[in-house]
């Protein structure tokens, strides 16, 4: 009987103490493990939220960049940590991908606990400026005249500038090189240099070298043209039924608590409502968008369902 009333002692004090380390969280540094180099379109929102959760959480939030693999080196250091709310990642859609792509991720969607959303971004077409083409149609007919010859930039497998890229060679008819890089930023340098022929560009990027003159847009993906680029014409529009778009989010490994997860997605979500974050994701063509944590997660479920079908359709097979 004694030893009972000592284990339920100890039951209750454990519990006491995760309720007390909940209650006060956060009480130290967090950690925001972003996948891509830095001032790439991943690494820009998350340093803006991550200014923003300093501000609302009152603790030190620092944003690390653990590059490679399409996001996936990042994403296992944060699925190895202890899962209390000290380290997050800044996920991507990429993450959802590589479980359809890689035959051996190292992870299942089930590994990650989905906190919220923060952007939703369509993609520019783009190429170096001093390539003799004026739109979607007349790069097709480029490539035609010279079959793998011309390369095209992407930030690796199952990434969405990769498959996009893919879901034109199909419509079109034509066939590129992939290269890729680490990091966004690094492609779009080249594409800028010539180093390159074709990108599937986040805005947030590109917008530099388009206002420098070094590239090109020659179409979108959004389904409608963006009100910031009202003279690029949509993928649709020139027959190419494209309209992808990418996401970013924040995420932390399974087994965080559950008000922890729901505290963050409150905190995350009026950082994505600021009018800084607004106006420096809206003036690139990104959307910012923020919701519940069961609608977040959704999108990642639907992310992974709809890569089945793509590689099916492109005929993809894992890695």
């Amino acid at each position: 009987m004694g030893c009972i009333r000592l284990l339920g002692g100890i039951l209750l004090a454990i519990t006491a103490t995760q309720a007390e380390a909940q209650d006060s969280y956060p009480n130290r540094p967090i950690r925001l493990i972003v996948g891509f180099t830095a001032g790439g379109p991943t690494d820009t929102p998350a340093r803006l939220i991550a200014e923003k959760l300093r501000t609302s959480l009152g603790q030190s939030i620092v944003v690390e960049n653990r590059p490679g693999a399409g996001g996936k080196i990042a994403l296992d250091y944060v699925l190895s940590q202890p899962r209390d709310g000290y380290t997050l990642s800044l996920c991507t859609y990429i993450d959802a991908t590589n479980t359809v792509l890689l035959k051996n991720p190292g992870y299942a969607l089930a590994d990650l606990a989905p906190i919220s959303q923060i952007t939703k971004a369509y993609y520019a077409f783009a190429v170096p400026t001093a390539l003799p083409v004026q739109d979607l149609a007349s790069f097709a007919a480029h490539a035609k005249a010279k079959p793998g010859a011309l390369n095209y930039g992407h930030v690796g497998a199952g990434s969405m500038p990769e498959l996009v890229a893919k879901r034109f060679e199909q419509a079109a008819g034509v066939k590129m090189t992939g290269v890729p890089y680490k990091g966004t930023a690094e492609a779009s340098m080249d594409l800028a240099g010539g180093r390159l022929d074709f990108m599937v560009a986040p805005l947030i990027v590109v917008q530099p070298l388009l206002d420098a003159g070094s590239v090109k847009y020659i179409g979108m993906t959004s389904p409608e043209r963006l009100t910031a680029f009202p003279n690029v014409p949509t993928a649709v529009e020139q027959g190419y039924r494209i309209t992808d778009n990418g996401w970013l989010g924040v995420c932390a490994g399974a087994g965080v608590p559950a008000e922890i997860i729901a505290r963050l997605n409150r905190e995350v979500g009026q950082a994505v409502a600021s009018p800084a974050y607004r106006e420096l994701v809206e003036k690139t063509g990104v959307m910012p968008y923020a919701g519940s944590v069961d609608e977040f997660r959704q999108l990642v479920t639907d992310t992974e369902t709809d890569m089945r079908k793509l590689a099916r359709e492109l005929g993809l097979e894992a890695k």
